[in-house]
């Protein structure tokens, strides 16, 4: 299974209008691939954000849907992917 982490960073005053913005794309995410993303923000730095994406079937639809849908969010991400070791 594919694993993905896409980081990145905000202001702390952007938390509340950007959450909205997240849980559309995660709900995009879930009706169409199937995966219900998670979202955090670093315990030492509430300026560091976090969506985990796990367990990812379709790698290649997954990617494309998130570059389109995550690009919507007008912000710099970081994608790292992992697989099971």
């Amino acid at each position: 299974m594919n694993h993905y982490y896409v980081y990145y960073k905000i202001a702390p005053d952007q938390a509340p209008r950007l959450r909205g913005m997240v849980e559309k794309l995660f709900r995009e995410i879930e009706k169409q691939c199937g995966v219900r993303g998670r979202w955090m923000h670093r315990r030492d730095d509430s300026t560091t954000y976090m969506e985990v994406y796990e367990d990812v079937k379709d790698a290649a639809a997954f990617e494309a849907l998130l570059e389109r849908e995550g690009g919507k969010l007008g912000l710099q991400r970081k994608l790292e992917r992992f697989v099971s070791a």
